[in-house]
């Protein structure tokens, strides 16, 4: 793990708004990463973005100095502000070699979540994996290390207490909604159309809401959300149009800027002076701050979270050293899998090699005497080099593995 590294931006040590600077749209991060790896001399790399940190695991090696921290953000191109720029080189979080092997599986485990045990994180920093490997960011040595990740974070998610009764921000937004004690019939607006937006609408439709509008950038992400919970998709940009009235809006969107407006949400009334919520999950937030100061909304987002789940990480203490003796475990025994894995790769050339000294004994040394042999012993022959061939290529590999494991 010698050139393993991560650089980390997480809630433990930035605002989330601030954050939310650091989030990289679908659109752009290929090239974004593509400049990386060019201008970096970085082989494998992905980046995982979600509503409470921003991580990239990549090879390198370099060393993750405040010079090269400074380098990577101006590389990134964000266009962020210097404030923001200062900001995020003095609170980032640097791993290298096993502790940044650690730090993957402790994330992935929910160790180092706003909320301990939420299993979205797993799902989240596979799916960013794969969206990375798909695009050819990452290689066999990345591939080698999710696996790792993916068997440990399933231990610890079956073997330990961390996430039963699991309470993610989904989960306690959810929970926060279902306090206010809101009708079955109410009328709820989805904006967005992503995966936080796709969960909470879940437990909206398992509990029996049943009328909704979903508005999405995309206008076919809308419609599938859409017919997931019976309900009408619309581009987003019809939002300020939409004249139907609502009781919930739920938002969580990419943007930067706010969705809601205070221009928006007055034609989004239109007329109705009765207080209504919004659940907004969005992260920096998509509801303009004036529309919270200026109408009567019962207000739900991220930040105001926090406390929850808190306390949840200390309810949960217990499970965190129970999981962490798995993390351990893991690490010890993936430094044997590493080192098998190069074996592997050292070896990979073993088969194509013997293939080619038998073909040149075959049909050179000795293709003379074996022009002479009549069918039937040219069969056997051929059968016994076969034989050879596959223990040849077998039987270098077991052994060296084999060695491997004993001087572990």
């Amino acid at each position: 793990m010698e050139y393993l590294k991560i650089i980390a931006f997480t809630h433990k040590q930035i605002d989330l708004k601030a954050l939310g600077k650091l989030v990289i749209c679908d659109q752009t991060l290929d090239d974004r990463l593509k400049n990386i790896q060019s201008k970096l001399n970085i082989k494998e790399i992905f980046y995982v973005g979600t509503c409470n940190r921003v991580e990239f695991i990549f090879t390198s090696a370099e060393e993750l100095d405040k010079a090269f921290i400074i380098r990577f953000l101006t590389v990134l191109d964000m266009g962020l502000p210097k404030a923001y720029m200062e900001q995020f080189v003095e609170n980032v979080s640097t791993y290298e070699k096993t502790e940044a092997f650690n730090h993957l599986l402790r994330t992935s485990c929910s160790l180092e979540s706003l909320v301990v045990g939420e299993k979205e994180i797993l799902a989240q920093v596979r799916k960013a994996y794969e969206a990375c490997r798909i695009a050819g960011f990452t290689g066999d040595y990345m591939r080698t290390i999710m696996n790792r990740v993916v068997k440990t974070a399933k231990e610890v998610y079956t073997h330990t207490n961390i996430s039963k009764n699991p309470v993610s921000i989904v989960s306690l937004a959810y929970r926060k909604l279902r306090q206010l004690n809101m009708s079955p019939n109410s009328r709820l607006l989805i904006i967005g159309a992503g995966d936080t937006n796709k969960n909470i609408a879940q437990y909206l439709k398992k509990h029996k809401y049943a009328n909704f509008s979903v508005f999405n950038r995309t206008l076919e992400k809308a419609e599938c959300l859409a017919k997931h919970l019976n309900g009408k998709a619309y581009p987003l940009a019809d939002l300020a149009n939409f004249d139907q009235g609502f009781d919930i809006i739920i938002t969580c969107t990419g943007s930067i800027e706010p969705i809601i407006t205070e221009e928006i949400y007055k034609k989004l009334l239109n007329g109705d002076v009765g207080k209504k919520v919004i659940v907004d999950l969005a992260i920096p937030n998509d509801t303009d701050a004036r529309v919270i100061q200026n109408f009567p909304v019962h207000y739900i987002e991220v930040e105001s979270l926090k406390e929850t789940a808190r306390k949840n990480i200390q309810e949960r203490y217990d499970e965190l050293i129970n999981a962490e003796h798995i993390i351990d475990a893991n690490i010890k025994d993936f430094e044997t899998v590493l080192r098998q894995r190069k074996i592997e790769i050292a070896m990979s050339g073993v088969p194509k090699k013997i293939k080619e000294i038998k073909h040149t004994a075959i049909n050179g040394v000795f293709a003379d005497e074996i022009n002479t042999l009549d069918d039937n012993s040219r069969a056997v022959l051929q059968r016994v080099m076969d034989y050879m061939e596959k223990k040849c290529i077998s039987v270098p590999m077991v052994m060296a593995k084999e060695i491997l494991i004993r001087n572990s």
